[in-house]
């Protein structure tokens, strides 16, 4: 029996590769296949079964396209329905790969159609679960992102939920592996751990949403506190997953198309595509084509294009490093942003040299803030929540990047304003969206709050994020 976890920083997400004799079966696959198929080729392997823990949100999954190249079987838990051919499992059914069998275990909450799936080995031993984001190290998936009814609220799930964890899952052996889909970063939980595999005992001890003694009306009351709104673009991939959606050679075949910048320029101009840069922040800041929004691809860059842009429908024109815009393309299909119309040939540097228009971005040092800052000066925070109440320059503003298209209003129009995140990057997309909507009275402060700790500038008392309510 072999187990591969294929963890995807980016995304903050686990696929799993499992092989028996011969025969194979993928957990949550992503969107570009070649890496299963690869692997089974490999080993002289068959993949048998397409295994999907639910509807996901945050990605799509590549189940559509490696059920079409493999021959395999979906396999999706109780009350799934999908457009697509698939076996829609019931709880408790069995499945064979060579010599292990893997159980659906219906556990709704997360989103309806949740499953566990519990892996048995050669011997009979319960050996896994792969929980997707019914559970995940140091939390549990967030109950308000399946397509409810009128009539079914967060509560409902997560009372839904609890049953699940304490009927399906907490009655398993404490010595059980736990692979979950998530690790921390993702946007599916509050707190996950950064650890990417533990064991059930360790959850059972630690992990707040297990704890013995807890009632039903507690863990409703933990699990939906703080709550914020998902990203626009999740309900979006939950369509693509249930329906389908268009093969990924289709997509790369069509977003490869380099333009000269004349032809990026007649682009832009005669379509409603976004700009969107995707090189280092500190290149974006010294010159970039105006009014483009910058996300770059050394970040966390899908999640935050599904976070800022939405759409995933939305036409998009790309400025990446040279060499890179197959990969930005392939990274963008991930979360299903499809429609990239071409690429910048020869990246900024193209469009310079043929002496288009350019803007900047103002920059300072966070000594040079230093010496600046005074009662009046006015600081924009764009980190999440926690980093803000966990410590903050007195006095700053907090809007997080994650709903700053929401709050445009709030941004001084009459004097100059001095954003940060905690290293640099966030801060430029923040910056980048407000001068594509005509704000420019701004200054970025490089490095962020880890270079204004650095440097001295006087900052509320910490507070452990753990102690957060």
């Amino acid at each position: 029996m072999k187990i591969e976890q294929i963890y995807t920083g980016c995304l903050a997400q686990g696929a799993y590769y499992i092989e028996s004799k011969g025969e194979v079966a993928i957990i949550d696959p992503l969107r570009e296949t070649k890496p299963y198929i690869e692997r089974a080729a490999k080993n002289n392997a068959k993949i048998k079964y397409i295994f999907e823990t639910h509807f996901h949100a945050d990605f799509v999954s590549g189940h559509v396209s490696l059920a079409k190249q493999t021959g395999a079987t979906i396999v999706f838990g109780p009350l799934a329905k999908t457009s697509f051919k698939s076996t829609i499992a019931e709880d408790g059914q069995e499945f064979k790969i060579g010599n292990i069998t893997i159980i659906a275990l219906h556990t709704p909450g997360h989103t309806m159609e949740s499953t566990t799936y519990l892996l048995r080995d050669e011997e009979g031993k319960d050996h896994a679960i792969f929980s997707g984001d019914t559970l995940f190290l140091g939390d549990v998936g967030r109950p308000d992102l399946a397509q409810k009814g009128a009539d079914m609220t967060q509560e409902d799930l997560a009372g839904i939920l609890f049953n699940s964890l304490r009927t399906k899952i907490m009655p398993l052996s404490d010595d059980i592996i736990v692979y979950p889909a998530h690790g921390a970063g993702s946007a599916c939980g509050k707190n996950l751990s950064k650890e990417t595999v533990g064991n059930l005992g360790e959850q059972k001890r630690t992990n707040y949403a297990l704890r013995a003694d807890m009632t039903k009306e507690e863990f409703v009351k933990e699990v939906t506190d703080g709550l914020l709104p998902p990203p626009q673009y999740f309900p979006l991939n939950v369509k693509m997953n249930k329906e389908g959606y268009e093969e990924m050679s289709t997509v790369i075949e069509r977003g490869t198309h380099a333009l000269s910048p004349n032809d990026f320029e007649k682009a832009a101009n005669e379509t409603d595509a976004i700009i969107l840069d995707v090189r280092h922040q500190n290149d974006f800041v010294k010159g970039h084509i105006p009014r483009s929004i910058f996300i770059g691809i050394d970040g966390g860059f899908a999640p935050w294009v599904g976070a800022m842009i939405g759409d995933v429908k939305q036409s998009i024109l790309l400025v990446t490093p040279e060499g890179r815009e197959e990969e930005t393309i392939t990274r963008l299909s991930r979360v299903g942003f499809d429609n990239t119309l071409g690429y910048l040939k020869g990246s900024f540097a193209a469009w310079n040299n043929e002496g288009k228009e350019i803007d900047t971005l103002k920059s300072i040092s966070a000594e040079e803030f230093k010496t600046i800052l005074n009662d009046d000066t006015h600081v924009v925070d764009v980190r999440k929540d926690g980093e803000y109440q966990a410590a903050h320059i007195n006095n700053a503003h907090h809007i997080s990047l994650d709903y700053i298209n929401n709050q445009l209003d709030e941004f001084p129009e009459d004097k100059p304003f001095y954003v940060h995140c905690a290293g640099g990057y966030r801060s430029v997309i923040a910056a980048s969206i407000l001068k594509s909507r005509g704000i420019h009275n701004l200054v970025d402060i490089a490095g962020g709050f880890g270079a204004i700790k650095k440097v001295g500038i006087p900052v509320t008392d910490f507070i452990c994020p753990s102690t957060i309510k």
